[in-house]
């Protein structure tokens, strides 16, 4: 039994003098100390966050496989800073960050009954993914069609670069992941939206374009407001081109396409590119249900980096990035992630009772991964053996189907 360890910390700051905060751990990664029992590490003295550290014990030392010098390939939306407006909130994740995500950047957005994202288009793709509540989305092309389409938990829509397009709430609480096919998201001329553009023209060259009174332009809101309060509109759109339909859809409605096969029976899977919803030929994702101490297999994805999000449960994934070099994480609810292109990991359902559910990106038209045990399986088995230095029987009776999510076993 480990021995009880108590550190004192003694605060002297203004206001604060002769202060004791008094810590009490048992010494060792599921306590929050850098203690792997045999001998290695010592506790913290001080100078730690140490509900972070509990969150956290492979970055402690945990895992005794990692080797090497990894980046930092996690960052949590609640470590973001939050943008509260009226009629919801917005907070990103970006470059800046985490560096090591170069293609995709992300958002978390709510929206109240009838607020709206203003009018805006950008000069990148944008996936959405609606997680709680209904919205519509409306988006009208360069020939003058158009699309507006009501969502539901659980569908998913893509706007092409350029597309114009606004969202707005339907339900008293609406809440939608975004993903983005750029990582400097934040940077300027990425994002355009309508009334900063017309606050910034000459009324008189507003008045002339749109045929109407310069008065009629006095009250546009400056600085943009980004969401705007507002009431359901329920207007028919008619006209122009005529309304967007079929491959050309910027909806996927997930209740119209049945889950993937998983043979390893731990959990759900849906996978949602160009195959199932044509027009995202950039973006690319699976949503992913793991039952509790399930494994979602060794595996890579030889045509991009992997983004993350974890929207419920927890879990842990070691990442191997060659060269010997390999870090595990510790994920819960909120966190985002990314895996660098073709780098080997699993996912992990650390929880015994509770789902972990997560959802895939790749800057890609499709989802592709390459399991290191069919790899294995369709490998001639005597190589096998002798590579892996394990016995020829073993080699020989691999699975040679994906298992994908494999079940607690």
């Amino acid at each position: 039994m480990r021995a009880l360890q108590t550190s004192f910390i003694f605060l002297a700051a203004w206001g604060a003098s002769g202060s004791v905060i008094q810590r009490q751990n048992k010494g060792g990664f599921e306590d929050g100390q850098p203690i792997d029992g045999n001998g290695k590490g010592a506790p913290f003295s001080g100078g730690t966050n140490h509900a972070l550290d509990l969150q956290n014990p492979d970055n402690l030392g945990r895992q005794s496989a990692d080797n090497g010098v990894v980046p930092n390939l996690k960052w949590s939306f609640s470590d973001s800073k939050t943008r509260i407006l009226r009629g919801g909130w917005v907070r990103e994740q970006v470059v800046t960050d985490l560096p090591a995500s170069k293609q995709i950047s992300s958002a978390q957005q709510h929206l109240t009954k009838g607020s709206i994202r203003e009018l805006h288009w950008h000069r990148v793709a944008e996936w959405g993914y609606v997680y709680a509540g209904s919205i519509v989305v409306s988006g009208v092309n360069q020939d003058g069609q158009f699309e507006v389409a009501k969502l539901d938990e659980g569908d998913v829509w893509y706007f092409p670069k350029g597309v114009a397009h606004t969202v707005q709430g339907l339900e008293d609480e609406n809440e939608f992941l975004l993903i983005f096919d750029d990582g400097d998201f934040d940077a300027v001329g990425t994002t355009f939206n309508v009334d900063d553009w017309i606050t910034h023209t000459p009324k008189s060259i507003l008045a002339k374009n749109f045929g109407l009174p310069e008065s009629v332009f006095g009250s546009v809101p400056s600085p943009n407001p980004y969401i705007i309060n507002g009431t359901i509109d329920h207007h028919n759109v008619t006209g122009g081109n005529g309304e967007l339909t079929g491959n050309a859809s910027f909806a996927y409605y997930s209740k119209d396409h049945p889950l993937e096969k998983v043979p390893g029976e731990g959990g759900t899977l849906r996978i949602v590119d160009s195959r199932t919803f044509p027009i995202a030929t950039t973006i690319a994702a699976s949503i992913v249900t793991l039952k509790p101490g399930g494994l979602r297999e060794l595996h890579w994805h030889p045509n991009a980096e992997e983004w993350l999000y974890f929207h419920k449960g927890q879990g842990r994934a070691t990442v191997f990035i060659g060269s010997a070099a390999a870090r595990t994480f510790d994920f819960r609810a909120g966190d985002t992630g990314v895996f660098p292109d073709n780098s080997g990991h699993y996912i992990e359902n650390t929880s015994d009772t509770e789902e972990l559910v997560w959802i895939e990106i790749y800057k890609s038209d499709r989802v592709e991964d390459i399991s290191l045990t069919q790899w294995l399986a369709l490998t001639p088995a005597g190589i096998v053996a002798t590579a892996l230095n394990i016995p020829l029987e073993v080699a020989e009776n691999l699975q040679k189907e994906k298992q994908l999510l494999i079940k607690d076993r």
